[in-house]
């Protein structure tokens, strides 16, 4: 196999993003930083791109290895490196980039998912939801003054993977639980993998089917996986596919159900060893996990491999409830945006990460809980999970209902800039060296624009009352009426009440 390798020089406040999205709390790159891009993207999103603030990009259609040391980049890759160098600037690299080789579909994710939350049935029902559960959930939701919006019905609905049929214990009329759900309000998505339940009547069959990846000795491989142990779909396979998109389609067709929360497909659950219709690389596994998505106008991903421009909504990984999680939102965020992926929702607000649970130590914090949701106000989406009602005291959830209320009046801006993003790849969460060519703004990483003139800057420590927010250069008018002058640098009052954000005059 051909090596194909590049020693860019880095030039005077060059700063590079790009790769790997679970990397973005890293970025820009420190001397030393080293990723492979081939095979594991840390449970989220990656694409073959790095992007500098100095109107540099580099892109391979293959997945590739990069070191930074004090004075070059390091890129080796399996198939052509393309380094491109007659940009001007961040933004213009990035357009540049996405222009050439991740051209936009012109259609963004349905508009429900930039104006309503989303609440997800995980952090309180885990692999056991229920019909009983899933609708108190929904009527509770109403009765604490939380508008209707998407309601996911994660891990568990389902009698096996890959049967994706309701369990019929736990769900004895799905059909009259979903309309009931769609006249509170609720769009209904459901929770699917590319996993196959071993020893399942629709094992033996996609088996026989030819339809599941195998091993040299030609039996369908058994994989490890978060969930458990199961058999992969193979993807590469385009009866698969269509076997696939066909019992989507039936829960689409059959019982209402809006779309699909699209878990699973990370590159680290496929091997070189597997036998497969088409030869793929695990990435490409991933890729075509992703495609199955582009059919259906409600889908949420949290593993990717390239696809940047698509219409799919792009959400980080799950995070812990703490705050160093918290404060990985918004460069993970800005990574996201800086590969291609502009509809991006945050993890569940206060974290979704199921390990916590079963701590027996685990305290909600309260006052991290309402900065969560204060963070995601501002971001394309935000998405509950754990029910404030249940964790926190009135005070607190009134904090969260008040983040929900801005979502709602800032919708019509995040739609407007979704469907900007549709037309352009741009990103709607933009990093501040995006915007603004000083090379200081590219280390700031705990602030953001929404679009080109809203600047967003979340408290993200424990018990601030102050902090400091960086002003480009104009004049900036804040949620509490409030203008500073830019350029400059100015502690400002952050009560718990209060997420800042500025406008930008013209």
């Amino acid at each position: 196999m051909t090596n194909y390798k590049k020693h860019i020089p880095i030039l005077k406040n060059e700063s590079w993003w790009g790769g790997n999205v679970e990397d973005g709390i890293q970025m820009p790159y420190h001397v030393s930083f080293k990723r492979n891009l081939y095979g594991d993207l840390l449970y989220n999103q990656g694409s073959p791109l790095l992007v500098s603030n100095r109107g540099r990009f580099l892109w391979s259609e293959t997945p590739f290895t990069f070191f930074v040391d004090s004075a070059f980049l390091h890129v080796e890759g399996s198939s052509e490196l393309i380094f491109d160098e007659e940009s001007e600037n961040l933004k213009e690299a990035y357009k540049k980039a996405s222009h050439f080789h991740f051209p936009t579909a012109n259609k963004m994710p349905d508009e429900t998912f930039f104006s309503k939350p989303q609440f997800n049935t995980w952090m309180e029902m885990t692999h056991e939801p229920s019909q009983e559960k899933v609708l108190k959930f929904a009527k509770d939701i109403l009765a604490r003054g939380f508008p209707p919006g998407i309601l996911m019905i994660d891990d568990g609905w389902q009698e096996n993977f890959g049967a994706w049929n309701f369990h019929p214990g736990r769900f004895p009329n799905p059909k009259e639980m979903i309309k009931e759900l769609k006249e509170l309000g609720f769009t209904v998505m459901l929770w699917l993998c590319p996993f196959v339940s071993p020893d399942s009547i629709t094992f033996r069959m996609l088996d026989e089917a030819g339809y599941l990846i195998r091993n040299k000795e030609n039996e369908p491989v058994i994989r490890k996986w978060w969930n458990g142990y199961s058999g992969l779909l193979d993807l590469s396979n385009d009866e698969a596919s269509k076997w696939m998109k066909d019992k989507m389609d039936k829960l689409i067709n059959g019982y209402g159900i809006d779309g699909f929360k699209m878990d699973g497909g990370d590159p680290q659950y496929y091997f070189e060893s597997d036998v497969c219709s088409k030869e793929l690389t695990p990435n490409d596994h991933s890729l075509e996990w992703a495609k199955i998505g582009l059919e259906y106008p409600y889908n949420e991903y949290r593993a990717c491999w390239k696809l940047g421009g698509q219409p799919l909504v792009q959400r980080l990984s799950d995070k812990s409830h703490s705050w160093d999680a918290l404060n990985s939102l918004i460069p993970n965020a800005l990574a996201q945006g800086l590969i291609g992926y502009a509809f991006i929702c945050p993890d569940m607000i206060g974290g979704g990460q199921y390990d916590d649970l079963q701590n027996p130590d685990f305290e909600w914090d309260q006052e991290l809980f309402v900065r969560y949701a204060q963070c995601s106000a501002l971001f394309p989406m935000m998405q509950f999970s754990t029910a404030p009602w249940r964790i926190l005291d009135e005070e607190h959830v009134s904090y969260c209902l008040d983040a929900v209320k801005l979502h709602d009046e800032m919708a019509p801006l995040i739609n407007d800039l979704a469907q900007h993003a549709a037309k352009t790849g741009e990103p709607i969460v933009r990093h501040m060296a995006y915007e603004f060519t000083e090379p200081a703004f590219s280390q700031i990483k705990d602030q953001f624009m929404l679009g080109d003139k809203l600047l967003v800057a979340p408290v993200l420590e424990k018990g601030a009352r102050k902090r400091t927010i960086v002003f480009p250069a104009g004049t900036w008018i804040g949620d509490d009426g409030s203008e500073v002058s830019g350029p400059c640098q100015t502690e400002v009052d952050v009560s718990l009440t209060r997420l800042p954000y500025y406008k930008k005059m013209v």
